[in-house]
């Protein structure tokens, strides 16, 4: 008896695991996207917060604040010199912000001053504010996962759409230049 637990329990977990992959796979199949990871904060005004600027910037001595995200529609990047997947991302922030199409504001987050500055000389600087935010009082307030993640906030601060990852050209393209234009209206 003992010797057929020892076989069947294996068979037993692998028959588990595919039917977990398998259901995922499915789920592809009928054209889900398993980037997306919901948020409870969609159709909700973004967190109260009041994040000191980046010492030495120059531009927004103020920082970012949660009334900096009304009166127009703006992407809120969660962002950090750190991070592998925002090196990525960052050309398409620049392009995003070189069109006017919307501002980009930031939130850098558990960066150290000297680090975001050095990060923003050497790939460029898209955000039109910035804030620091060290102690993750802001990413977890806007249930941030990891980084990056941005936020599409419309002209009352509401979030409407977040996006998880990097910002590809096709998903900037296709899924959140249409939002923000829509809100725009």
């Amino acid at each position: 008896m003992r010797g057929r637990l020892v076989f069947l329990l294996p068979l037993a977990i692998v028959g588990a695991l595919m039917l977990v992959f398998g259901k995922r796979l499915l789920d592809v199949g009928r054209g889900e996207d398993l980037r997306i990871l919901p948020t409870v904060l969609l159709d909700t005004p973004v967190p109260d917060m009041a994040l000191d600027a980046i010492p030495g910037r120059g531009r927004n001595p103020d920082g970012l604040t949660d009334e900096d995200l009304r009166g127009e529609v703006a992407l809120v990047n969660i962002w950090g010199s750190w991070c592998v997947a925002c090196l990525a991302e960052h050309p398409v922030l620049n392009e995003i912000a070189k069109s006017g199409v919307v501002p980009v504001q930031g939130i850098a987050w558990r960066d150290s001053p000297a680090a975001s500055l050095g990060w923003l000389a050497k790939h460029g600087d898209p955000y039109a504010r910035i804030g620091q935010d060290p102690k993750s009082r802001a990413a977890i307030a806007f249930g941030v996962t990891g980084a990056p993640e941005t936020f599409v906030v419309d002209r009352q601060g509401v979030i409407r759409y977040k996006h998880t990852g990097p910002i590809s050209p096709e998903a900037w393209e296709r899924t959140i230049k249409p939002l923000v234009m829509e809100l725009s209206k």
